[in-house]
């Protein structure tokens, strides 16, 4: 049976505008510069650098205006210092534009691939190998099972073999490639791969023979199993275990490190010590004068004086007002941007006001995002766009505006510290311990509770993890 009903219903819904706005606070400096670009280019009503001088004077400001659908003078505007221009420079004229240029390289694939021009391979063993070397991942391991391999070798080379076949090409092509240990298919194998390259001795013989029959046993550093099995003292095992140590996990990653494009990190905000208090900047030195273009204008003009007002005109005004009510939008969400930027990094430098004055990280108080959003009336979800993906340069180093949030804890003396500055005790901790015996999660708890700091066992081993800290048994060293 079909009833109708009427209902009414409270709904908070954003508005497009609202979105962008929202998306254009999240972008960090760089990317917000890309966006502008972007707009100036997709919206022929927006125009860089200086506005030029009005020809016109005020013959239009007391003109009677016809009722029509577009009100022309909305759009008009001969103010010296119009509405829609944006201009804003913390910067003087002298201040050099420091950039840093981008290294160029080749890739680590591109490399591995250079080097299989020295193998003598035929034809088609050479295409199966460099889909082998594409199948590396930048660790520098081949993850991909070889029956995978073999199917995709089919389907898109149209090239039938084996898994035999490819283990051949694997060990006898990629395997001895740089660097060593490259196209291994798991630690063991890497590990091992690099020990075989090494000039032969007790100690690594000794290692090739750990890791080939007790690999279970090194990796949960049982070195009394160890010691055991083969028979050895302490100090001969120290020194195979040295040798081990000494390999590396990751042959891509090393390769990669030196080849990795330079990073610059534009900062958002500048903060100074001027006479001894702090001075904060926004950084726009990149966001170009905008002003509505001249021609634009002009056509509007035309239109206005024009006696005769046919459908084509009136078409091509409808879409010069669209135009003009996105290049007005557009301008009026920077400055609500800039606005929204200020007002939340100075709240959060009022609160980390010693912190950043002194450099202490002991001085960083406990602060969390409903903190500031509470002090500047603004929800916790803008405070978080603009917190995640901003730096600030600060005279102690350029920082992430995330870094200045923790959670808080009391000392026994009934105080609030920052969770930060109890990870810093507890890595500090940890450095110090004997890593012949180090400490369990519950020894580093009452060692805490030393410092003052009561915190339970389950707690220490969550901060532990946040610091990408292993367990007792993991740090252990012979």
């Amino acid at each position: 049976m079909l009833k109708q009903n009427l209902q009414l219903k409270l709904l908070h819904k954003l508005s497009p505008q609202q979105i962008q706005l929202m998306k254009l606070i999240q972008l960090p400096t760089q990317a917000f510069e890309q966006r502008l670009k972007q707009e100036i280019e997709e919206n022929p009503a927006l125009d860089i650098g200086k506005e030029p001088e009005n020809e016109f004077g005020d013959e239009f400001e007391n003109e009677t205006q016809e009722k029509e659908e577009i009100n022309i003078d909305d759009y008009l505007s001969d103010d010296e210092i119009p509405q829609y221009k944006l201009q804003t420079n913390n910067y003087s004229n002298d201040d050099d534009e420091k950039q840093i240029p981008y290294a160029a390289g080749i890739s680590f694939h591109q490399t591995l691939k250079s080097q299989l021009n020295t193998f003598s391979l035929k034809d088609e063993n050479l295409t199966i190998a460099e889909f082998l070397v594409g199948s590396i991942d930048d660790s520098g391991y081949l993850r991909r099972a070889l029956i995978d391999i073999v199917d995709d070798l089919a389907f898109t080379q149209n090239i039938y073999t084996t898994e035999k076949e490819l283990s051949s090409i694997l060990k006898q092509v990629i395997h001895k490639m740089d660097p060593i240990g490259v196209g291994a298919r798991n630690l063991k194998e890497c590990l091992i791969l690099q020990l075989e390259n090494k000039k032969p001795s007790k100690s690594i013989k000794l290692a090739m023979e750990i890791l080939t029959k007790c690999f279970d046993h090194f990796v949960k550093k049982h070195y009394s199993k160890l010691m055991e099995r083969f028979n050895v003292s302490e100090n001969i095992l120290k020194k195979s275990i040295h040798e081990i140590e000494k390999l590396n996990p990751k042959p891509g990653s090393t390769f990669a490190s030196h080849i990795k494009m330079a990073d610059q990190i534009v900062p958002d905000f500048t903060i100074i010590i001027v006479d001894g208090e702090l001075k904060l900047t926004l950084n726009t030195r990149n966001a170009p004068e905008l002003h509505v273009s001249r021609e634009y204008n002009n056509m509007l003009r035309g239109y206005q004086e024009s006696k005769q007002k046919n459908k084509p005109q009136k078409e091509a005004v409808l879409f010069i007002k669209q135009k003009l009510d996105a290049a007005k939008w557009f301008i009026d969400a920077i400055k609500q941007r800039q606005q929204t930027l200020l007002i939340t990094m100075n709240c959060i430098m009022e609160h980390q006001y010693d912190y950043l004055l002194s450099g202490d990280e002991l001085k960083l108080k406990p602060m969390i995002l409903k903190d500031i959003a509470d002090k500047i009336n603004m929800d916790i979800s803008t405070v978080s766009r603009v917190a995640n993906s901003k730096y600030v340069a600060t005279p102690y180093g350029t920082k992430l505006i995330k870094d200045f949030f923790s959670e808080s804890m009391k000392n026994d003396q009934g105080e609030d510290v920052s969770t930060r500055e109890i990870k810093n005790i507890l890595k500090k901790i940890i450095l110090d311990e004997d890593k012949k015996k180090p400490f369990t999660d519950d020894k580093l708890s009452l060692k805490l509770k030393e410092e003052g700091y009561s915190i339970a066992r389950r707690t220490i081993a969550k901060y532990r993890e946040q610091l990408d800290i292993p367990v007792a048994r993991l740090r252990k060293k012979i």
